[in-house]
């Protein structure tokens, strides 16, 4: 019964922001916290960016520290990721999905409930 569903994808040319959601639903109170991951044509899908339900840890993938920011609004059962300088190899499916390990760490197999993803695509 829990759903996540992403939204905020789109065209965007280098260097510009997006910023994604990954709104829950349903029995939310289940899971330590909610993950980024993206997975690109003919690439496997790969962890991005996690944070605990608390919002009092977070982790990120080298490839997008220090460009891209998670966050959560308790009150909207909201997760957010800021995406910077994006690049074109930040292209890419996005999904999210709810965290059942207490650590926050970017294994798939640690993660139950997925959304259905949101298309980013940075190009000129």
């Amino acid at each position: 019964q829990l759903q996540l569903v992403e939204s905020g994808g789109g065209l965007v040319q280098p260097g510009g922001s997006l910023r994604l959601s990954c709104a829950a639903s349903g029995f939310t109170s289940d899971y330590y916290g909610i993950g980024w991951f993206r997975q690109a044509p003919g690439k496997e899908r790969e962890g991005v960016s996690c944070i605990s339900s608390s919002g009092g840890s977070t982790n990120y993938a080298d490839s997008v520290k220090g460009r891209f920011t998670v966050s959560r609004d308790g009150a909207k059962n909201t997760v957010y990721l800021q995406m910077n300088s994006l690049k074109p190899e930040d292209t890419a499916v996005y999904y999210c999905a709810t965290l059942r390990f207490r650590l926050c760490v970017l294994s798939e197999r640690l993660y139950d409930y997925w959304g259905q993803g949101t298309q980013v695509t940075v190009s000129s």
